[in-house]
């Protein structure tokens, strides 16, 4: 599912995009751009999930591979099966939802072998691994399998750096906000999978307005970019820092800030704008955007009457 958080990153990112290219890039370029975005981040969600079957897979060839090979041990003709007999695993495989997807978008790691092998090591190498291999085989449960997968998720891949930079080569749409809102929510669908819920797979958006929030507010920012930036330069302490100084991203995203504030304070506090895009103002600017932004922003809000949620003066 795609949240506010990562639907403002996107915004944010085309806007910076379409105010480089202009002339060259029209509006509605840019907006199927957007979208595109959107749909790819929706994408690495399954990517996610596909992971577990497939390094679960990987892992019942290896072991396959060992029975078969010439004159096997005792343990490896009679292997612990718990790990590729993962009830999670085959829940998955059984969900329409998940596979019609992975099948009509084509996702598989299955070109990334030799990435996929190092993976699978940091697995079974792992203390998550090795704690629930020691359990009794007759012991585990299916709150047992998604526990696995869970913790394996959080805490080592979402944190593992080649696992984060591998991501962000896959595609330019992936970043590290994609990967830690995305496997946020894989972390989810593995617990609504453990619950029984009857529709696991999470939707793209969570409700239609969400659906609608980005593209409604990259053609806000656009259309009140002039105005926007009128408001910025009014605000900005010329005693301490020149128009000319401002930096572009951090104009970006006030100007994004801005136009969310003025549509829809009756719906998102201005506070929760405010904070969300001065945190934005710390990823995506300088060291000192955060401070700056904020300073600017709470001026402008106050200038337009929307201190914490007021109706704006016409």
């Amino acid at each position: 599912m795609i949240n506010r958080f990562l639907i403002r990153v996107k915004v944010i990112q085309a806007l910076y995009s379409y105010v480089l290219n202009r002339p060259d890039r029209t509006v509605k370029q840019a907006v199927h751009e957007l979208q595109n975005s959107f749909d790819k981040s929706y994408e690495l969600y399954f990517y996610f999930l596909q992971l577990i079957v497939e390094l679960t897979s990987m892992q019942d060839r290896r072991l396959d591979d060992a029975r078969n090979k010439f004159l096997p041990t005792e343990e490896e003709m009679n292997p612990d099966t718990r790990f590729i007999d993962n009830r999670l695993v085959k829940l998955l495989n059984a969900n329409e939802d998940f596979s019609e997807y992975c099948e009509h978008h084509n996702v598989s790691w299955t070109d990334d072998i030799v990435f996929m092998r190092l993976l699978l090591d940091k697995v079974l190498n792992s203390d998550y691994y090795k704690a629930y291999m020691q359990r009794g085989e007759q012991d585990t449960t299916l709150g047992d399998d998604c526990e696995l997968w869970r913790n394996l998720i959080k805490n080592l891949l979402a944190n593992d750096e080649d696992f984060i930079d591998h991501i962000e080569n896959m595609s330019v749409h992936w970043s590290i906000e994609d990967c830690d809102v995305m496997s946020q929510f894989a972390i989810k669908t593995i617990r609504r999978f453990e619950t029984g819920d009857d529709k696991p797979i999470m939707p793209m958006y969570k409700d239609e307005e969400d659906a609608r929030f980005g593209e409604d507010l990259f053609g806000w920012a656009i259309d009140e970019m002039e105005e926007n930036n009128m408001l910025i330069d009014k605000a900005v302490d010329t005693s301490r820092w020149s128009h000319e100084r401002v930096a572009l991203m951090d104009r970006i995203i006030m100007c994004a800030a801005i136009s969310e504030m003025r549509h829809y304070y009756l719906t998102i506090p201005v506070s929760v704008t405010l904070n969300e895009y001065i945190e934005l103002a710390k990823i995506f600017s300088t060291p000192n955007s955060g401070q700056f932004v904020n300073g600017v922003l709470n001026g402008i809000a106050h200038s337009l009457d929307l201190p914490r949620g007021a109706k704006p003066k016409k």
